[in-house]
């Protein structure tokens, strides 16, 4: 009798703890923390220091595992959630924001994996458990990735210069992909994590920008460094289109994006409070309505993305592929536009460094350069709409 009790009092509170998870206001805590750093921000953007802070309070209040389902130990958000946690960060501490959402994607597409049947208890594990950070250089590497892998007794040495890799002075796991030029089949490219503590693998502070100074995207450098079989998901061909980027692709989109609508958003209530006060000059009015349509374009670009993701459920295809990256180019080049007009309703005002405007028009201008920016956007695709290979050259 009293095992009966004891069982089911441990079944009751595993259920209860599920629950909690599921129904944990996420936004509010993203909200508490933003207010909590917020005094940093300006100096952290002068400066280019890397929000330690920010990422202590991230691994602390548990938003580090909020997208690892409650079965693994993790909070159980949805991706909506995460997009929202993102979108409230960004409108206070951009940097913080999109370098959380290079870690919210990886951890996002491994949820994609779980809700496809494929195993992510790995990677959960190590993102629950020990309250891991997880490093991407996805970006940089795309198709053909870069750096070269020599095979050895049981893994490769690899060797690589990965830039940018944003959040790298907080990271502990670093996933990244290596050119194998001498794979059996030919060249190759090989996907894999290599943790910040293994030997040969170093920080260069290389980060110097005009905008998102604080995300600490340094170079990340490999050196002779062993990668064991075990740490390698995926041998692809190197320089072909593979699935796996579907997959990434609509993961991090709308995370990376929601982060930037946030301080998109920020940027038009400080320019329309700064306005207020040149209201009765007769092109305020106008000028900041044509603020408020252009940010509606870029709102209208991430939510279509969000919703189109259906928690994690989309089908890994092209179609899917094209679709989010159409929106992410139309949302980057709204809230570019956003920027510029807000400058416009300030006057010289917003072009001082005295007033946050002018930081927040220079971190609006870095959602471009994620994948894709808009030159390859069009070109992948419109070839993909032609029928033709996506990245190919025919």
């Amino acid at each position: 009798m009293t095992v009966t009790t004891t069982t089911t009092t441990a079944t009751t509170t595993t259920a209860t703890t599920k629950a909690d998870r599921r129904a944990t206001d996420w936004a509010g805590i993203a909200e508490r923390i933003a207010s909590q750093i917020a005094p940093d921000v300006a100096e952290a953007d002068r400066s280019g220091e890397f929000p330690f802070r920010a990422f202590d309070l991230v691994r602390e209040t548990g938003l580090v595992s909020m997208l690892v389902p409650a079965d693994f130990g993790g909070g159980g958000a949805t991706h909506e959630q995460a997009c929202e946690v993102l979108r409230v960060l960004g409108a206070v501490d951009p940097s913080t924001a999109v370098t959380l959402s290079m870690h919210f994607h990886l951890v996002a597409t491994q949820l994609w994996r779980h809700k496809h049947g494929q195993d992510a208890a790995k990677v959960f594990a190590k993102v629950a458990d020990e309250r891991a950070i997880l490093i991407s250089t996805g970006a940089s590497d795309w198709v053909d990735a870069s750096g070269t892998a020599t095979a050895v007794e049981g893994g490769w040495r690899v060797s690589a210069r990965k830039t940018p890799s944003s959040g790298c002075p907080a990271g502990d796991v670093l996933v990244t992909s290596i050119r194998w030029e001498e794979g059996p089949d030919g060249p190759a490219v090989i996907h894999c994590t290599v943790p910040f503590a293994a030997r040969g693998v170093s920080i260069e502070e290389t980060w110097d920008t005009m905008g998102m100074r604080a995300t600490g995207s340094h170079t990340v450098v490999l050196d002779e460094v062993f990668v064991p079989e075990a740490a390698a998901s995926l041998i692809r061909p190197a320089g072909q289109w593979h699935p796996v980027w579907n997959a990434v692709l609509g993961a991090a989109l709308p995370l990376i994006m929601s982060a930037y609508l946030g301080a998109g958003e920020a940027m038009v209530a400080e320019a329309t409070s700064m306005g207020s006060g040149r209201a009765g000059a007769p092109h305020v009015a106008p000028t900041v309505g044509r603020m408020i349509n252009s940010l509606a374009i870029a709102q209208d670009a991430v939510a279509a993305m969000v919703a189109a993701s259906d928690d994690l459920r989309f089908d890994g295809t092209l179609d899917h592929t094209t679709f989010v990256l159409a929106r992410k180019t139309t949302a980057s080049e709204a809230l570019m536009d956003t920027a510029r007009i807000a400058m416009e309703v300030t006057g010289g005002a917003g072009y001082s460094r005295s007033f946050p405007l002018e930081r927040m028009f220079r971190d609006l201008h870095g959602s471009q350069f994620h994948p894709l920016p808009e030159a390859k956007q069009v070109l992948f695709c419109g070839r993909h709409a032609l029928g033709l290979d996506p990245v190919g050259t025919d």
